[in-house]
């Protein structure tokens, strides 16, 4: 279902009057005001989720027009410094201290420095790879953080999720077909980008329980622009125009609205809800990638990418059977940003 039903009220609460007809009293009125209320707040929820994917998709695009005119790192620098500046301007530490104060300093650090070579690795997959092939090889991420969520937060997972992460991976393999002559060998540039991602949400499950989403956003931001800007004098090419200056700034605009978005909507309903729609990014990405490159997605991807999609749903499906929801929840994050 997609909404939780909240509980029916009783025949107490409601009398029968002529016509057949109910008459409510005041508490079942509240109750109706209060589900009609939720299942709002659970909508909203929902079209900020599927707005931040649809930001994400917008900012894979730009990377890879931008792709030809300056090098990844270039990419890189340009999308966590212009993020950084926006939501320092957005979360004013010196207004807001209280964003700066982690109690798990090294983690941030550390899930910090793995999203940028996660995002540093997406890019220049990008250079050779078309949208929708990086962005299915990147949705094995959720099988990372299955399997590395056992020895690093003692959630050991069972026979039928393991089952489904082989069966996702099986998806992998008929996307990038390895030594048939299927996709270029950037996809595994691709695939060690997902793998820096899951560890990297692993991590953020940890710090999130203690630090809030505005702090690791932050902490997000301002390492990745800290570590890019010694790499910017040994990569550095002048934009080509003021057009490709201004997507340059559009890419840490694109990716942080993304996030508030996530933010927000995690606010107005459960991660278990969620979830399922981080997959319409592929739509979005299917869109533009034929817009923008004339390019559509291959046999191959479409049957890889169902394959990857299914066993991801199925892992959020076990997970909310087993109670734990947010097991997947990092990925909502959204892993190139």
């Amino acid at each position: 279902m997609l909404f939780n039903t909240p509980a029916q009220p009783s025949p107490a609460e409601s009398t029968l009057v002529s016509g057949g007809r109910l008459r409510y009293g005041k508490g079942v009125t509240n109750w109706m005001t209060n589900s009609a209320q939720q299942r709002r707040q659970r909508l909203t929820g929902i079209a900020l989720m599927c707005a931040a994917v649809a930001l994400f998709a917008c900012l894979d695009t730009v990377a890879k027009y931008l792709n030809p005119e300056m090098g990844a790192l270039q990419i890189t620098w340009a999308r966590y410094t212009s993020a950084f500046a926006f939501t320092f301007i957005v979360f004013n530490p010196f207004t807001r201290p209280g964003i700066l104060k982690s109690s798990q300093p090294k983690l941030q650090i550390v899930r910090s420095l793995l999203l940028v070579s996660c995002t540093a690795l997406n890019f220049l997959a990008l250079r050779w790879l078309q949208l929708d092939e990086a962005l299915s090889i990147i949705f094995t991420a959720p099988f990372i953080v299955a399997v590395a969520s056992g020895p690093m937060l003692g959630e050991w997972i069972g026979w039928r999720r393991w089952c489904a992460i082989l069966f996702g991976f099986a998806g992998v393999l008929l996307i990038t077909r390895p030594g048939l002559g299927g996709m270029h060998p950037a996809a595994f540039i691709s695939l060690a980008a997902a793998i820096c991602y899951g560890f990297y949400a692993v991590i953020t499950r940890i710090v999130a329980r203690t630090d809030s989403n505005h702090t690791s956003l932050f902490y997000s931001n301002m390492i990745g622009a800290i570590v890019m800007l010694p790499v910017l004098p040994f990569v550095w090419t002048a934009p080509g125009s003021w057009v490709i200056a201004l997507m340059m700034m559009a890419t840490g605009i694109l990716g942080s609205t993304g996030h508030f978005c996530l933010i927000a909507g995690h606010k107005l309903a459960p991660a278990s809800l969620l979830s399922p729609f981080i997959y319409t990014q592929l739509v979005w990405v299917t869109i533009l990638g034929f817009l923008v490159f004339g390019q559509l997605p291959t046999g191959w991807t479409v049957a890889g990418a169902s394959m990857v999609i299914a066993s991801g749903l199925y892992l959020l499906y076990r997970e909310r059977v087993r109670g734990q929801s947010a097991a997947s929840e990092g990925v909502l994050e959204g892993p190139r940003e």
